[in-house]
């Protein structure tokens, strides 16, 4: 324990004394800071007592993970976009994350009197990777919500292009009918409304569409658009068609689903439901059983 438990003081020791240095030598990223905090609150925008540090917090973190080499790229910015985070203290919270949580497992790890080093270890690893899961199972569950709102939206937008708006008009009508209900359906079609706006063309925001998504329903969806955008097919019959074959896919899948509840009902039946039965068919029978061979046996 003595040489395990030294050493993670060490360890702990040492990275709090790197963390004091780096937060000693950013003076100038905290003035920048301070000063654009400073700014704001002249422009009219005030910020509390809770806000100055929040943003001090923020500054400080992007500068000890610019010191430590930990820099935001492309390909993380957009799986924020998919968990439909897009404002820049989520991501400075999660590179503080990152740094801190080892430490913490260090700190942790420390008290553990058996296999020290081993669980530092783990505690380390496990630490670093948290906010990546944590990340990962929003992106899921954002995925999934969305998914779950496209067939409403298809219908909508059936509905909206027959009445005679463009698809773009549609698009932004179906988000304001569909934002309390699904509120990521919203998000994105006010998204592709902003990309155009900004001026990208619409084929390019449909695609980002699909690609922050990830899903087959609204790849499909996209393909669709661009090819009667691309083609000049009425785009009324291709949502009509698009939205029959959305409720034939529902269908399918429901009834799939219904055809495996026969193969998963048994492992209940088996471990639950026969033997409550058994217990009470038989058991009324196994007791005057044993009262009767008690009789004989006298």
């Amino acid at each position: 324990m003595t040489l395990f438990f030294y050493l993670a003081i060490g360890i702990t020791i040492f990275s709090a004394l790197s963390i004091l240095v780096i937060v000693a030598t950013s003076s100038k990223e905290r003035a920048v800071g301070l000063r654009l905090a400073a700014l704001s609150r002249q422009s009219g925008r005030a910020l509390g007592g809770g806000r100055d540090t929040e943003a001090w917090l923020v500054s400080l973190t992007r500068a000890c993970r610019a010191r430590i080499g930990m820099s935001e790229t492309p390909k993380l910015r957009a799986r924020f976009l998919a968990a439909g985070i897009k404002n820049e203290q989520s991501i400075e919270t999660y590179f503080a994350a990152q740094m801190l949580l080892p430490v913490l497992g260090i700190v942790i790890g420390s008290f553990i009197s058996s296999n020290t080093l081993f669980w530092i270890m783990v505690l380390v690893v496990v630490g670093y990777m948290s906010p990546d899961f944590v990340l990962d199972r929003k992106i899921k569950s954002r995925r999934e919500r969305i998914r779950k709102s496209i067939p409403d939206s298809i219908d909508l937008l059936v509905i909206c292009v027959d009445a005679g708006l463009g698809i773009d008009q549609a698009m932004l009508r179906v988000g304001q009918e569909l934002a309390v209900s699904h509120p990521e359906i919203n998000e994105e079609f006010l998204q592709i409304n902003r990309e155009q706006r900004a001026g990208k063309p619409r084929l390019d925001a449909w695609k980002s569409f699909a690609d922050r998504t990830q899903l087959s329903d609204i790849q499909g969806f996209v393909n669709m658009l661009i090819q009667t955008e691309r083609f000049g097919t009425p785009i009324a019959r291709a949502l009509s068609t698009f939205a029959d074959g959305m409720r034939l896919k529902r269908r399918q899948i429901a009834e799939e689903k219904a055809a495996k509840t026969t193969v998963k009902i048994i492992f209940p039946l088996v471990l639950f439901i026969f033997p409550c039965m058994f217990i009470v068919l038989l058991g009324p029978a196994i007791i005057s059983m044993m009262r009767n061979m008690a009789e004989i046996m006298k």
